[in-house]
């Protein structure tokens, strides 16, 4: 009896000592993450599963140590019951200090405006970073400037088009050989919109019966007011926003109750702050402000399908407590919609650019 319970107790150890190393290498080296929607198609696509380099960006320490190993947000086979105890909050670190993030890095971070759950529980997002902490950012035509400078890939890129034909319809095996997978018929006959990059409009305009691929580019000074800050004093739309800045920690701005649209969620959410505004001015933790310095770095995160992605240009700023590490790999993809050839084998093991 002795040596069965030492047997098993020798095997318990060992299960434990193999799953605390696998936790372990999880939170601080690479995790593998699946891709849900088509905002960065081409880059990624739904189905793709990723391995993320957590390394690269300085390791985070947990916000709550207090959670179900190996499940996020949600306990296994329920709604509403959370993987995870608040008791213990341990306030942001990062081994190795700010992550060292460059422009168009592809990033894995945790969905700034969930504020009901701690920020390490919230949903994971992954995007491009478009623009840097102290960078300027705008976009012209849905692409993006900084600092004055285009800063784009167009090989990367996605816009909506209309497409007009000459006849009624468009053979789906057509679509399917182009890597068509978004849009459709609209009620006009013989008018289609569909998302495309510059590959496939070259490849469409040669498709016998069309007569015409307009991109859809929203006006210069249209006013949409759910894009962020979802003030009129800025009239930004999906593709021209800005100019704006990206904060940067130790960098100061000046408040004004125009400017204090873009700031106001950093100041009260992302830094804690109280801020009161009283005869048009503004009061922070009790102290008349005429400027904010940042305790924080930020950063601007978009898709490059750039008009079926929810990014920084509807909800804001990504704090770097938020930034979980860098896509690095595709290690396999699966097309869920195609049930008779639904593995991608060319996309196994694939550098993400």
């Amino acid at each position: 009896m002795k040596k069965k319970k030492s047997k098993i107790n020798e095997w318990i150890k060992a299960i434990l000592l193999a799953l605390s190393t696998i936790l372990l290498f999880r939170i601080f080296f690479f995790e593998a993450f699946t891709i849900p929607s088509n905002s960065m198609e081409k880059s990624l696509l739904a189905g793709d599963y990723i391995l993320v380099n957590k390394f690269s960006y300085g390791p985070r320490i947990p916000n709550t140590p207090l959670s179900l190993p190996f499940v996020h947000q949600r306990m296994p086979f329920t709604e509403n019951t959370n993987s995870f105890l608040d008791w213990i909050k341990i306030p942001y670190y990062r081994l190795f200090g700010s992550p060292n993030i460059k422009r168009n890095d592809v990033v894995v971070f945790n969905y700034p405006m969930e504020d009901e759950r701690p920020v390490d529980q919230r949903t994971f997002y992954v995007k491009r970073c478009v623009a840097l902490a102290g960078d300027t950012l705008e976009l012209k035509d849905g692409q993006v400037y900084v600092n004055g400078k285009y800063n784009d890939d167009p090989e990367n890129l996605q816009f909506n088009y209309r497409i007009l034909l000459d006849t009624d319809s468009i053979k789906s095996d057509t679509l399917t050989k182009l890597g068509i997978t978004e849009g459709g018929k609209t009620h006009n006959i013989g008018e289609y919109w569909f998302t495309l990059n510059f590959k496939n409009i070259d490849l469409i305009k040669k498709i016998p019966h069309i007569t015409s691929v307009t991109q859809l580019i929203e006006k210069r000074g249209k006013y949409c007011d759910y894009m962020f800050p979802e003030n009129e004093h800025f009239l930004w739309n999906v593709d021209y926003f800005g100019p704006i800045y990206i904060p940067k920690a130790g960098d100061s701005v000046k408040l004004s109750i125009d400017s204090l649209a873009l700031y106001e969620r950093i100041i009260t959410i992302y830094e804690k702050n109280e801020l009161h505004v009283i005869n048009d001015s503004v009061f922070i933790n009790n102290k008349f402000c005429t400027q904010y310095k940042f305790k924080m770095n930020y950063y601007f995160m978009m898709g490059d399908n750039r008009h079926n992605s929810a990014d920084s240009r509807f909800w804001g700023f990504v704090p770097e407590d938020h930034i979980v590490g860098k896509a690095e790999t595709t290690i396999l993809s699966i097309d869920k919609s195609d049930k008779d050839n639904n593995i991608r084998w060319d996309r196994w093991f694939k550098k993400i650019k």
